[in-house]
């Protein structure tokens, strides 16, 4: 995904999941970070376009989305992509890191900024944890082409308060409310803002569950998600099909949108 902030007309692009809103759209990390920029500039002095699409692959962005954000010319871009890839069969994560460094180097030189984001630790993800070995390499790739760029990076490996289940949608893929929020946070930080909330705070205490209950769980959490995902992947499908962009949002819209699915 590509988010483009701008201050004096600048914008910012994210990639993926995210609540949706009451208008079915979704908000996510990338829209609550302009909130955080927004903040701090004089009124009217901000712009977002959020022209991310959630489940589209790296060529899908850099071919749908890129040339708009170079078209904005940014004061920041925000540039997660890659992730989706990484999840297929197959793919090669010294391959996709070579299309990503392509991306980036392509948007450097027209926005003021160009944020990166590693993939999560899906150590706890039961779906996903047999890929940690390939994240944390294409994770690697994403580090070096920061350092190439001179990119601040969004380390969302080390981001330990998300390995909690709470930061986590009933589909265990996508980020809640609360996760997106601690992202968002982190996101601050690496861009060297000061955040009103400590991302890594630690999470109230939950009570035990016991062995039945997690096992009713995941039997619904299958049912409900797992085989539609599966599902899905063998018909060549995404989530993000038939989705579009949110496109430019004042801060005000975003606020409102945050509000309802807090």
């Amino acid at each position: 995904m590509i988010g483009s902030y701008v201050a004096r007309g600048g914008q910012l692009h994210r990639r993926g999941s995210a609540t949706p809103g009451p208008d079915g759209a979704f908000v996510g990390w990338a829209d609550r970070l302009a909130v955080l920029l927004a903040d701090r500039r004089p009124e009217g002095d901000f712009a977002y376009t959020n022209l991310a699409v959630r489940g589209k692959l790296l060529d899908q962005i850099v071919a749908d989305q890129l040339p708009r954000a170079v078209e904005l010319a940014p004061d920041l871009v925000s540039f997660c992509a890659g992730g989706n890839d990484i999840l297929r069969p197959g793919t090669d994560p010294d391959e996709v890191a070579e299309r990503f460094e392509r991306a980036v180097a392509a948007l450097a030189p027209a926005a003021g900024t160009v944020l990166v984001t590693t993939g999560f630790d899906t150590r706890g993800v039961p779906l996903l944890k047999h890929l940690r070995g390939k994240i944390a390499t294409y994770n690697g790739h994403v580090r070096a082409v920061a350092d190439r760029y001179g990119c601040p990076v969004l380390d969302l490996w080390s981001l330990k308060s998300v390995q909690d289940r709470r930061a986590w949608d009933a589909d265990r893929l996508h980020l809640s409310p609360e996760g997106h929020t601690r992202v968002a946070l982190r996101a601050g930080q690496a861009l060297g803002l000061e955040v009103p909330a400590d991302p890594e705070q630690p999470w109230p205490p939950l009570p035990a569950r016991g062995t039945l209950e997690v096992r009713r769980d995941d039997v619904h959490w299958a049912r409900e998600y797992l085989v539609p995902w599966i599902g899905r992947r063998l018909r060549g499908e995404s989530s993000g099909d038939h989705v579009t962009a949110k496109g430019t949002l004042s801060p005000d819209d975003i606020k409102l949108r945050i509000a309802s699915v807090a």
